[in-house]
């Protein structure tokens, strides 16, 4: 009878297994020795909100979130219609599954889809992650995307092992620099000129929060 020391069990079958991403401790060198953590791909945030993994049976709500008009820009590819959103939400896992890129759809109790959340692309090296978000016309102005981006930028820190989250929105939208703020991204500057749409160029002012920053007072 062979022994078995040694050997890993092997996860039950049917049951999901979450990637594991590197971390360290902040101030780490890129060569320091990492250790690897679960990461949640389902997170809570307040006002009865959940953070979930984007799935192929959003591509409706998807597609009706892109017809708003207010929603240009936010897609490098036209999302205009069932399939295109199909694209979008795979492509989306594509990058989770690679660890480039983390969204989340952000549904409700009956899980509709209010919106988005994303920190991608990240560095590792530098710990480092771009932070961005939408919600639908039927979402603004009750606190959704704030709500959902102080949970992202927790799960971020706890989950992901980040050090510096980045965002930055227009000069022209401050419902969007309200948002940041609520969230705990300070704001560090502006960038000036740094997006075209339609012929217009915008400054862009840029905010941050790193994993040392103080937990934003609740709203």
């Amino acid at each position: 009878m062979r022994g078995t020391r040694g050997r890993r069990p092997r996860p039950p079958r049917g049951r999901p297994v979450r990637r594991a991403v590197a971390s360290g401790k902040p101030g780490d060198s890129p060569g320091a020795p990492r250790k690897t953590r679960p990461v949640r791909d389902r997170v809570e945030a307040p006002g009865g909100l959940v953070l979930r993994r984007w799935r192929a049976g959003d591509a409706r709500a998807v597609a009706s979130a892109f017809a708003d008009p207010l929603m240009r820009g936010q897609s490098a590819e036209p999302v205009d219609c069932v399939p295109a959103a199909e694209r979008w939400t795979a492509a989306r896992e594509d990058r989770w599954a690679a660890g480039s890129a983390y969204s989340f759809a952000v549904v409700d109790g009956a899980d509709a889809v209010l919106g988005q959340v994303c920190v991608g692309p990240v560095d590792r090296r530098h710990g480092t992650g771009w932070v961005s978000y939408w919600t639908t016309a039927a979402a603004r102005g009750r606190g959704v995307a704030s709500h959902a981006c102080r949970a992202l930028a927790r799960w971020a820190f706890d989950d992901a092992g980040l050090f510096r989250l980045e965002l930055g929105h227009r000069v022209n939208n401050p419902a969007s620099c309200r948002v940041a703020r609520a969230a705990g991204f300070a704001v560090e500057g502006r960038q000036r000129q740094k997006l075209a749409y339609e012929g217009v160029r915008y400054d862009v002012e840029l905010h941050a929060r790193l994993a040392t920053d103080p937990e934003p007072a609740a709203r």
